[in-house]
């Protein structure tokens, strides 16, 4: 069974929710439609002309990228010129083009985490936060014999997470009061007639953006015909996520040792670097992409060295100054993004029993020949 295009982004937006990305990102489709069957689906990091030829080859029919095909508003699609032959060709043979930009970057498990996780960074937070969970306390009441399986369905939809202590409630013994009306057919107790329950009074925490599969688990499991529940909006902040990483070394590196690190797990041929190559690392930041404005959230969070990449001159030298390194492996080591996003779709399918197959492009979009 193949899936439909919607199906395949709602998997991926499953884990890099639109609402991660930074305000004015182009992320989501871009081009072409979503509403049709999808056989064949290759990720690659940019869409440029050879992508979409690569693509053409061998039977796409969706693109998802990593940088948007579409960036800046357009003015004109010109055919004869490089981005209208692109879309063009997308067009022409009915290729979808979808992004998954800085909701990428931000998502637990994103393009920051790889390049952490490839240099064995660990104790992570994120560099610059973009968004915090809202979170709501659920109540709900529940009879002492069904207080086991409704807890457990409750937490396998995701609830009760207090930092990283899990399965986190609270549960008060009481008693309940009801009066079965005509039209009914209670659980307990009989029509008519007032009602004495031995009940279980259910608190746990929920993030807002799961409130709903939360809630619909709860209900599923209790016996009750009505439920009765309640969910309270919370000011305590939950989870934050944010662009870049920072992290520890497992054990301290100079810089020099540090740099030859990044280029053998970020498969790059050279990185620019400022700072004493003897210098010792411990504390670590990391960003994908482009990462000249960070300069300062590095510094600020304690790092030796920041990994990023399009380190300009002048702010290369006012990080110099300051005493923060700076690795610079260049804008393309993201293409770590297509192993694992092709990963992450392939488990999905195979779980979901999805026919659909992913595919990793091979074309190299590195506009830049080192000599």
């Amino acid at each position: 069974m193949f899936a439909k295009g919607q199906t395949i982004t709602q998997i991926l937006e499953h884990w890099t929710p639109k609402y991660y990305a930074v305000p004015d990102d182009k992320i989501g489709l871009q081009l072409g439609t979503l509403n049709k069957e999808i056989k064949n689906v290759m990720v690659t990091l940019d869409v440029t002309e050879q992508v979409v030829d690569e693509a053409i080859e061998k039977d796409i029919q969706l693109i998802i990228a990593h940088h948007p095909i579409i960036f800046r508003p357009l003015k004109h699609i010109q055919t004869d010129l490089s981005a209208g032959k692109i879309y063009e060709k997308c067009i022409k043979n009915d290729i979808a083009v979808y992004v998954a930009h800085t909701n990428l970057d931000v998502a637990e498990g994103g393009i920051n985490d790889m390049m952490a996780n490839a240099l064995g960074l660990t104790k992570l937070s994120p560099l610059e936060e973009v968004h915090t969970e809202k979170l709501s306390k659920l109540v709900v009441f529940v009879p002492e014999e069904a207080h086991n399986n409704v807890l457990k369905s409750i937490f396998a939809a995701g609830a009760g997470w207090i930092g990283d202590y899990s399965h986190c409630s609270f549960n008060i013994k009481g008693e309940g009061t009801f009066l079965a009306q005509e039209n009914t057919d209670p659980y307990i107790g009989e029509k008519g007639k007032l009602t004495k329950a031995n009940e279980i009074r259910i608190e746990t925490i929920v993030p807002q953006n799961i409130q709903r599969k939360v809630v619909q688990a709860m209900l599923k499991a209790h016996p009750y015909e009505e439920v009765a529940y309640d969910l309270y909006p919370m000011d305590l902040k939950g989870k934050s996520f944010g662009l870049g990483r920072v992290g520890r070394l497992p054990d301290k590196k100079t810089l020099a040792e540090l740099v030859s690190t990044v280029k053998e797990n970020f498969e790059v041929p050279m990185v620019r670097t400022v700072g004493d190559l003897n210098k010792e690392i411990s504390k670590v930041a990391v960003l994908g992409g482009s990462g000249s404005r960070y300069v300062q959230q590095a510094k600020y969070a304690g790092a030796d060295v920041l990994i990023t990449g399009d380190i300009d001159f002048h702010t290369a030298q006012d990080a110099l100054a300051d005493g923060l390194s700076i690795i610079d492996p260049g804008h393309h080591a993201e293409k770590i993004m297509i192993k694992h996003v092709s990963d992450y779709l392939q488990t999905e399918f195979f779980t979901k029993k999805i026919g659909t197959n992913v595919i990793q492009s091979t074309t190299d979009t590195d506009p830049f020949t080192f000599l």
